[in-house]
């Protein structure tokens, strides 16, 4: 059994014309802030991270490891720039040894991939908004349609 958690970047604020540039608001900050209590009180531990190499989603890390133990991560433009093959292509890639595994991204393809990976209607994550998600496989390149149930969802 693997878990995999589906973090949408925290609100963020308008651009001049660089959308990979947006950096997180105010308001952005104090609830990613608000959410890393939550998970700090359930003693959440993460394994691996995926995270879109944008500003906002870097930024979201960063607030959500001073509260979560995170192993190894990895920063790549390939989930600002990717669709759903994509995603599920650098899933199957996480480290063997990972049971647990973040990925914090965009919308609409992580909510997309949310709904791929649960078989169930579309749940469209807010800014900040994450889901945690059981999977019944033993090996990420098992991933894929169906495989996934909805646990928990945090905002």
């Amino acid at each position: 059994m693997k878990y995999l958690i589906l973090l949408r970047h925290g609100e963020a604020g308008f651009s001049d014309g660089v959308d990979f540039q947006r950096q997180l608001t105010p308001l952005g900050k104090e609830n990613l802030n608000r959410l890393g209590g939550i998970l700090k009180a359930g003693e959440m531990k993460v394994d691996f991270l995926h995270c879109s190499a944008a500003t906002r989603t870097r930024e979201t890390a960063e607030i959500i490891k001073s509260y979560v133990e995170i192993g190894d991560a990895e920063y790549t433009r390939e989930i600002y720039e990717g669709n759903l093959d994509s995603l599920m292509r650098l899933l199957e890639h996480t480290p063997r040894e990972a049971n647990s595994c973040m990925l914090i991204g965009h919308n609409p393809t992580i909510s997309l991939l949310l709904s791929h990976l649960t078989h169930e209607s579309y749940l469209g994550l807010k800014p900040g908004m994450m889901a945690i998600v059981e999977l019944e496989i033993t090996d990420w390149s098992m991933i894929g349609l169906g495989t996934g149930t909805l646990k928990e969802v945090l905002e």
